[in-house]
């Protein structure tokens, strides 16, 4: 092969995965040579598997902030819902009521709170920011509430059988996640849909006199990451054996990190869900390798402030970088 079909190779390789993806690519083998030498242990099957399920609800709600990220909006409380989640559903439970209708119910709940979520944003024009920390503090406070403050166990079997089910040695939990990904990966990149999320994140007016409903699309986004993150929330309560209203802390904090990690641009219309899949597992790593190295706590929230902050500034580095390509292009189309 000439040296002229090897560019032409790699040319197609960057165009395919994208030169931020394999940054990120590269980063995450560091991370894994890194904590593999200070651990042998890292890399063990066992060690990968439950990084895995310790990723899967991080990757769940991921996908949901993947959405509203690239349509302009963010949501600062699925830490909250997850815990209220988990633990309305092992109230339930306790209550007598049959395993798909708790279910269902915990679900519903979390439809319910991504609609007042999208009616803030739409009806009162709050910010995302402002509107999703109130349902922080008060979905927070409702957890606690209907508990009395106090972990509730779950004793039916149907749920926690869910929470130990395995297919192929691998958790449930993480095939779910999985299935997330891929699903609403294909609709993000190949539906009406995904593109319409793409046009209003770049231009809502422009979106709107185009014919399209941004109310009706920010509404979905969501209505979406809040029945991922009941889903997330059922699933960890089912983990634990327990609904814990305390659980799930920062729980946003991480999936917003991976996916501007991801290349998922805070200014809206830019990003891919494969870039959050690499973010999800670059954070994962990150995380339990602080824990496997024994790094104290207080300097694991240090750790994590840091990661975000590179998240941010790399999101900077590649908005500029887009700007000027589009003043280049402009420039050329003018002479």
């Amino acid at each position: 092969m000439s040296n002229m079909e090897k560019k032409k190779e790699k040319n197609k390789l960057l165009q395919v995965i994208g030169g931020d993806k394999l940054i990120l690519l590269a980063a995450i083998v560091v991370v894994f040579v890194l904590f593999t030498c200070l651990n042998r242990n890292f890399l063990s099957w066992t060690n990968m598997v439950n990084l895995l399920v310790a990723a899967s609800l991080v990757g769940m709600v991921a996908v949901g902030h993947t959405y509203l990220i690239i349509a302009g909006q963010n949501d600062l409380s699925p830490g909250s819902l997850a815990a209220f989640c988990g633990t309305l559903a092992a109230l339930l439970l306790s209550k007598g009521l049959p395993f798909l209708a708790a279910v269902l119910i915990t679900l519903l709940a979390g439809v319910a709170v991504g609609l007042f979520n999208a009616w803030m944003v739409n009806k009162i024009k709050l910010e995302a920011f402002i509107a999703t920390l109130v349902t922080q503090s008060v979905i927070r406070g409702f957890a606690y509430i209907i508990c009395d403050g106090k972990p509730i166990s779950i004793s039916n079997k149907t749920f926690l059988a869910l929470g130990k089910a395995r297919f192929l040695t691998i958790p449930v939990s993480v095939w779910l996640m999985i299935l997330s990904f891929a699903v609403f990966g294909f609709i993000l990149a190949k539906t009406k849909f995904g593109r319409s999320v793409y046009a209003i994140g770049g231009s809502s007016e422009a979106a709107r006199l185009a014919g399209l409903n941004p109310q009706k699309i920010i509404t979905t986004c969501f209505i979406l990451i809040g029945v991922l993150t009941s889903m997330g929330g059922i699933i960890f309560a089912a983990r634990m054996n327990s609904g814990q209203p305390a659980a799930n802390v920062n729980l946003e904090f991480d999936a917003i990190t991976a996916v501007i990690l991801g290349g998922v641009s805070f200014a809206g219309g830019v990003g891919s869900m494969f870039g959050t899949v690499l973010g999800v597992i670059l954070i994962q790593a990150f995380n339990t390798g602080l824990i496997m190295v024994n790094v104290p706590t207080f300097w694991q929230y240090v750790a994590r402030g840091a990661l975000l902050l590179f998240a941010l500034t790399s999101d900077y580095i590649r908005k500029e970088r887009r700007e000027k390509e589009l003043l280049e292009a402009s420039m050329r189309n003018i002479k």
